[in-house]
């Protein structure tokens, strides 16, 4: 008995939500004219380079105003990506490079393809005043039928109301039942005009097939770029760690051995305690060789699984972290190694830049997708462009096409997610 009033509200808000949207829409497509009309005078006008002058100007207006459409056809469940090319780098602040831009403007298919769109709305987003115009006729009807049409039938002429002339009560009483099913249009037939229009948005603004591919094997080449970046880093890490470290520490058990060997016989106390510091020092090499494989593949890792992992790792932290994990198979090893390493590294932040006190890691998997969420109650302000840490963790999870996304606003918290699509792994499934 209750799901029927919550069925209700809930469509009376989309109703009410997509008569907004669509007065907006409306809006819009009044403004398309004016942009229409503008925008081809001064790309004609480029014939003889005054149109030059206004048209980066305009044809930001022009991409705003797609940018509105697009969000709002995503409102619908309609996503729509931006399918326009990258813009060209380091333009000169002078005439060439005005002349650049202008170039890239009008060498860009979605550039077109915004001008059609432009021309086709100015019709079909007329369509989004369809809401409101059902709403006002159906309170129209009612307010007929509540006597509205005595003051009109006075002079002996009725209010007609859809294919009923209002001069009578029982007149009134079939146009508010009319203004019952206009009512009933404007709530289901609302949001399935918005939706509607989405599909329009998402046809003439949207990335085509090839934009896709070409966008694709630009994100392919910049992520093969950043992975190979960042295996000559860790590559320059190991080998500075081995030579900085074991490297050295091997050298100095051989000189303390060639010492011992020398001084077996003639003083045998002396080559005893050469031997006790070269047992020091192989134990000392073994520990850092350890810390080495630790920090290319940890053990847990392998033996545990990312799950334990992920908790090893709240339990080695001196913050208070928390640790949910829904995790239900075990995941490829080259995945599980970029989160992994990507939650240390946040951690650490947590602890040195943040001065968090408490964190806490949540990773799941579902739909083919593993999400990671990594709170802080620091004091904020991280920032991805700043080029610290997490530009590192985001090159590493975009070589396996995952992304990073950062929430921090000074004061804090900090959100950190993680979304790396993978698949289980059913190779480590069958041998486990």
């Amino acid at each position: 008995m209750q799901t029927v009033p919550a069925t209700w509200r809930g469509r009376l808000v989309r109703a009410c939500r997509a008569t907004l949207f669509g007065v907006a829409i409306a809006a819009g497509a009044l403004l398309s004219v004016v942009l229409f009309v503008t925008t081809s005078y001064f790309v004609i006008l480029c014939a003889i380079g005054i149109g030059f002058l206004a048209l980066p100007y305009l044809t930001r207006a022009v991409r705003w105003l797609a940018d509105l459409n697009r969000r709002a056809a995503a409102r619908y469940g309609v996503p729509v990506e931006r399918p326009y090319q990258p813009a060209p780098e380091e333009v000169e602040k002078d005439i060439v490079g005005w002349m650049r831009t202008c170039k890239w403007i009008l060498a860009d298919p979605a550039t077109w393809r915004d001008m059609l769109w432009l021309l086709l709305n100015c019709v079909v987003g007329l369509a989004g005043f369809l809401p409101a115009a059902l709403l006002y006729y159906a309170g129209e009807g009612l307010f007929l039928a509540c006597g509205l049409w005595l003051p009109l039938a006075d002079d002996g002429t009725g209010r007609w109301y859809a294919s009923v002339t209002v001069d009578s009560w029982p007149a009134a009483l079939s146009a508010g039942l009319l203004a019952v099913v206009v009512f009933a249009a404007w709530v289901f037939l609302g949001p399935l005009v918005l939706r509607g229009y989405a599909y329009f948005v998402r046809f003439l603004l949207g990335p085509t097939r090839r934009s896709q591919l070409t966008s694709r094997v630009r994100y392919l080449a910049e992520t093969r770029s950043g992975a190979l970046d960042v295996q000559a880093a860790e590559l320059r890490r190991i080998e500075r760690d081995l030579h900085d470290g074991a490297q050295a520490r091997l050298v100095s058990l051989g000189l303390q051995l060639g010492s011992v060997d020398r001084k077996m016989t003639r003083d045998p106390e002396v080559a005893r305690l050469l031997l006790r510091q070269a047992r020091a020092s192989s134990v000392q090499a073994l520990r850092e060789l350890r810390d080495l494989v630790h920090g290319i593949h940890p053990p847990v890792l392998a033996e545990r699984g990312l799950a334990d992992a992920l908790r090893a790792l709240g339990l080695a932290s001196p913050l208070g972290v928390s640790v949910e994990t829904d995790l239900p198979g075990p995941l490829p090893d080259p995945v599980e190694s970029a989160v992994y390493f990507a939650v240390s590294e946040l951690l650490a932040n947590a602890l040195k830049h943040a001065d968090a006190e408490t964190v806490q890691v949540v990773a799941r998997y579902a739909d083919g997708v593993l999400n990671a969420l990594v709170t802080d109650d620091g004091r904020g302000g991280a920032d991805l462009s700043a080029g610290s840490g997490l530009e590192g963790i985001r090159r590493r999870l975009a070589s396996f096409d995952g992304v990073l996304e950062i929430d921090s606003p000074q004061g804090g918290p900090t959100v950190m997610k993680m979304e790396l699509p993978c698949a289980l792994s059913s190779q480590k499934t069958s041998s486990s």
